[in-house]
């Protein structure tokens, strides 16, 4: 784009802040706007706001219709990555042009290594899914890129992103005596910490990704007020109610506090409890995905004797035969609640003793699990929000803030922490796709990705009669030129608004001349010579 009597050969965005500013400017001199104008750079809304009292041209540069691959997005179909372990990387590819792409070829790359190579054919305005099987290699940060050979607009033709394998995962059992420890202790994933109410460290709630509430007969309000900050902060609690009346109370103050209504509570056994089998939970639900296999159609489920039921608020992952809850998922903000509606002691349940006890527990540790970094990031995206580490926080002897390095170029932008979370504001200036490496007293953090704005890969253009029609006829001081590409257009329009309209000094000059006549014969006829009477 070109402004005023900047060189035509270049276009820019018209939705640029150099445009934005020249429209608002109050000036008298012509403003000349060279754009290919397309819809996605900027709101119709910009036109209704120009102040320019001097003639606006439109000039539009049409180009040939062309098609655009790129990478709309890049996704994991598990949050928890491990290494060594086949993920699925999905790759959703749309065409950004006005014609179809067919047998693109592309490319994905985890560091240097190849991983996948496929070809797709995208028509115009239309979107294709891939997933890709690929294994991160080790537990370091990998940064990977996906390459799609569009010749016809190569500019967006790199998408870049980046896998963090999962941290491992902290485990807090808080209860009478340690029932998980076993299944938890085995797994390297796992890191598992066991304490008694009264024992409690606070600081290891602070940092687990699943709390784990075990039969404790009262629950006070310090502890009912570190599980929600738990569940508000992102993290999953689970609670297993004892089967004590005196309990209910503050186990209902808890329940309020963490979003799960509606409980209701049995009455107390008269001898032995009663049981009831769980239901067969179906092997499609995502929460049992691989964990049954080829499992004979008759299983043999545990028995429970339930001492409270969950109103229909929540999910319901495992059911009773009868079709009330046993163990329900609530949602609360970022986090997660599941309730048992039965306790693990041996004259309650004998799930602890089943084979299904362990791939559930492995499930909901799972699930806790969350990274706050995104694959990817956008350049027009306003403010990235990251999880550091503890050590990466503290102020050192250098750097006192946190910086964003791309090759020779250092990047410190607006900061601030959270809620033990890191929200960086993204720089003005930075505008190259590519990777950022965070430090902090010059030690790298983490890297991120960022990619153009998805705007930019979108081919689609106003033309002259949309033009038009969105100015209206509330701005006569602009105009919009047919065909603003071809040079002898623009010099016939200049030509025709700098030259000087020369009939009518023509007109005048006729008049003039007239007027001369007229007087002359008026005026000026000579007198005829008297003749001598003889």
């Amino acid at each position: 784009m070109s402004l005023n009597q900047e060189a035509t050969n270049s276009a820019v965005s018209w939705g640029d802040a150099k445009v934005r500013d020249a429209l608002q400017d109050e000036q008298q001199g012509p403003l000349y706007l060279f754009s290919d104008f397309q819809k996605n750079e900027a709101a119709p809304a910009i036109w209704q706001h120009i102040r320019h009292k001097g003639e606006v041209v439109l000039v539009p540069q049409v180009a040939q219709p062309a098609g655009n691959i790129y990478v709309d997005s890049v996704w994991l179909n598990d949050a928890f990555v491990r290494t060594g372990t086949a993920i699925g990387l999905h790759i959703r590819l749309r065409n950004g042009g006005a014609v179809a792409v067919t047998d693109c070829p592309v490319k994905v790359f985890l560091g240097i290594r190849q991983v996948a190579a496929f070809r797709v054919t995208v028509g115009a305005g239309q979107a294709s899914e891939t997933t890709a099987q690929v294994q991160l290699a080790d537990s370091k940060l990998t940064l990977g890129q996906v390459i799609t050979g569009d010749a016809s607009v190569s500019f967006d033709n790199t998408y870049y992103f980046t896998v963090q394998p999962a941290a491992a995962i902290r485990i807090l059992e808080i209860g009478p005596e340690a029932a998980t420890q076993q299944a938890y202790a085995a797994e390297p994933l796992f890191t598992y910490t066991f304490a008694k109410p009264q024992k409690l460290n606070f600081e290891d709630m602070r940092r687990a990704n699943l709390v784990l509430l075990r039969e404790v007969p009262q629950v006070d309000a310090g502890l009912r007020e570190a599980m929600l900050n738990v569940v508000r902060r992102g993290g999953s609690v689970v609670i297993v109610p004892p089967a004590d009346v005196a309990a209910h109370t503050s186990y209902h103050e808890l329940f309020k506090a963490l979003g799960v209504g509606g409980e209701q509570w049995e009455a107390p056994a008269v001898g032995v409890p009663v049981r009831q089998e769980v239901a067969m939970p179906s092997p499609h639900d995502p929460f049992f995905r691989d964990v049954f296999g080829a499992q004979p159609r008759s299983v043999v489920m545990p028995q429970v004797a339930p001492v409270l039921r969950i109103g229909r608020a929540g999910t319901d992952i495992l059911r009773l035969r009868d079709g009330e809850g046993y163990l329900t998922e609530f949602g609360n903000g970022a986090g997660r609640t599941y309730v048992f509606a039965a306790p693990f002691a041996k004259e309650y349940s004998d799930f602890p003793a089943h084979s299904l006890f362990v791939p559930v527990l492995y499930r909901l540790a799972m699930l806790s699990y969350h990274s706050d970094q995104q694959p990817a990031y956008r350049l027009s995206t306003p403010a990235v929000a990251l999880t550091v580490p503890p050590s990466a926080t503290g102020a050192g002897n250098g750097e006192t803030s946190y910086r964003l390095v791309h090759d020779s170029l250092t990047y410190i932008p607006t900061q601030r922490m959270q809620g033990g979370q890191l929200h960086l504001e993204v720089p003005a200036g930075l505008r190259a796709p590519g990777f950022y490496e965070l430090r902090k007293n010059g030690q790298a953090v983490t890297t991120l990705a960022f990619n153009a704005a998805k705007r930019e890969s979108e081919l689609a253009a106003y033309s002259a009669t949309e033009l038009r029609q969105l100015l209206g006829s509330t701005h006569p001081n602009v105009h919009v030129l047919e065909d603003g590409a071809k040079p002898e257009v623009l010099a016939r329009y200049r030509a025709e608004q700098m030259s000087r309209p020369l009939w009518r000094y023509c007109l005048l000059l006729v008049l003039a001349a007239l007027l001369a006549e007229g007087l002359l014969l008026r005026f000026g006829r000579p007198r005829a010579a008297k003749v001598a009477v003889a």
